[in-house]
């Protein structure tokens, strides 16, 4: 998705969100900052070497958790979106990309991430102070926007963590993207926020996410190269 698709959703979000602007411009040009600091930063071409022709994209659902036992994931790339990274790991899988806004258990991140995980840092206004604390601690970093992308910091589309997940393999050549674990219902997955013991009932502002969500992954099935499949 160019930044010129991207933009009427981007637009849509931010009015019915209440987001800022000009605090998710603020972010990106604060995330490019630490990653140049860092030196971190991994450019495009160099995630898209890892991407198989078949992409699990793990959303963190409660239906994640049934998968993650009966399903085999050792043909394709594993792309988890941030909180379905600690459900990986409870059942020995190492994604090979984690697509975070930081929003996830930090801990179980970089684990993962020491392990081997490719890290793709979101920026957005609300997780300024997050990505100062945080990013530091990762490598293998590429960054990515809410906003308008800058030159080492991209926007490929999506709002959740989970369907940038599914935008990124797009981008990055993957044929079939596998959804696993998007479940879009009334019970949010105990892996969404680090204060979550359990599956909980769904929030209105993740259910406006949801929402959002679902829209995103419509057009990427009916505009994207890669066949889509929800598992």
């Amino acid at each position: 998705m160019k930044w010129e698709e991207w933009k009427p959703f981007y637009m849509r979000i931010v009015e019915e969100m209440g987001y800022s602007v000009e605090e998710d411009r603020k972010a990106a040009q604060i995330l490019r900052a630490l990653l140049l600091e860092g030196d971190e930063y991994l450019l495009r071409d160099e995630l898209e070497a890892v991407m198989e022709r078949k992409a699990y994209v793990f959303g963190a659902g409660p239906s994640l958790e049934k998968a993650l036992k009966e399903f085999d994931f050792s043909d394709g790339t594993l792309i988890a979106a941030d909180g379905a990274t600690s459900a990986l790991l409870e059942n020995d899988l190492v994604p090979d990309i984690i697509v975070s806004d930081l929003d996830g258990r930090i801990p179980d991140l970089k684990v993962a991430n020491d392990r081997g995980a490719f890290m793709v840092i979101h920026a957005h206004g609300d997780n300024i102070e997050k990505m100062t604390s945080y990013v530091p601690l990762f490598s293998r970093i590429l960054g990515t926007a809410q906003a308008e992308p800058l030159d080492i910091v991209y926007n490929f589309g999506g709002f959740t963590d989970g369907d940038r997940a599914a935008f990124l393999a797009e981008e990055l050549g993957a044929g079939e993207i596998v959804l696993v674990g998007f479940d879009f219902g009334d019970v949010v997955g105990r892996w969404s926020k680090p204060h979550l013991k359990e599956h909980s009932p769904v929030w209105e502002s993740k259910q406006k996410k949801f929402k959002f969500a679902k829209e995103l992954l419509e057009w990427l099935e009916k505009n994207g190269r890669a066949r889509l499949v929800y598992l």
